[in-house]
């Protein structure tokens, strides 16, 4: 079967022909100058939002200095927010009171976490997961249900709870280690297309075959 069409905003199409509203690929829903999205990357929403940046992201400010990378083929669920480092404050001094944020001289460059939030390819985040700032999710993984995300997910995890630990991974290691050196979701659409069979049946030795040279 053909892929979606990643320029396409909402890529599915009810039975009465309408576009369904609460799905968009998320890099043709977002125009923000701190996110990077990968194609094919889709987002949903019961009550779709006008601004799908401040949804995902609310404290991703203008002229924040961090970034959130988000790879392709993600999948990210309803109620899923990123908070990111622009929401943290200060913890070296006597208090976390954020006292420069109140004088315009001071303001400018205050930002006590810079860190960026790293979505590899082929993520499946679930229903109201929070990722927090920093946060290092690897290929392949799946974030539970309203698991809480801090430091790094191996590739192929599944992770839940709060904190979100890896409770299994969903491959052996010599298999996870086939896949990340396929990196499929970078060959050409038309392979992918090809692949699409391989991918739903979780036949590696398939997909290994259509690699490209």
């Amino acid at each position: 079967m053909p892929l979606p069409d990643p320029r396409r905003r909402n890529p599915i199409t009810l039975p009465d022909g309408t576009a369904h509203a609460g799905t968009v690929m998320l890099a043709e829903a977002i125009d923000h100058p701190n996110f990077t999205i990968g194609a094919y990357t889709y987002a949903s929403a019961f009550e779709p939002p006008s601004d799908w940046a401040s949804r995902l992201a609310p404290y991703l400010f203008a002229g924040s200095r961090e970034r959130v990378v988000i790879g392709k083929f993600c999948q990210i669920a309803d109620s899923v927010r990123f908070i990111t480092a622009s929401a943290n404050h200060a913890q070296d001094g006597l208090s976390c009171y954020p006292f420069p944020v109140f004088d315009q001289t001071q303001m400018a460059g205050f930002q006590p976490d810079t860190r960026d939030t790293i979505v590899g390819n082929d993520v499946w985040i679930g229903y109201g997961a929070l990722i927090l700032p920093g946060a290092k999710i690897g290929d392949g993984a799946i974030i539970g249900a309203g698991a809480v995300v801090r430091g790094s997910i191996p590739p192929y995890a599944i992770a839940t709870g709060n904190p979100a630990t890896a409770v299994r991974h969903r491959f052996s290691k010599p298999q996870i280690a086939r896949l990340l050196a396929l990196k499929w979701w970078d060959w050409p659409a038309d392979l992918i297309s090809r692949a699409e069979p391989a991918l739903l049946a979780g036949d590696l030795d398939m997909l290994e075959a259509l690699a490209p040279d």
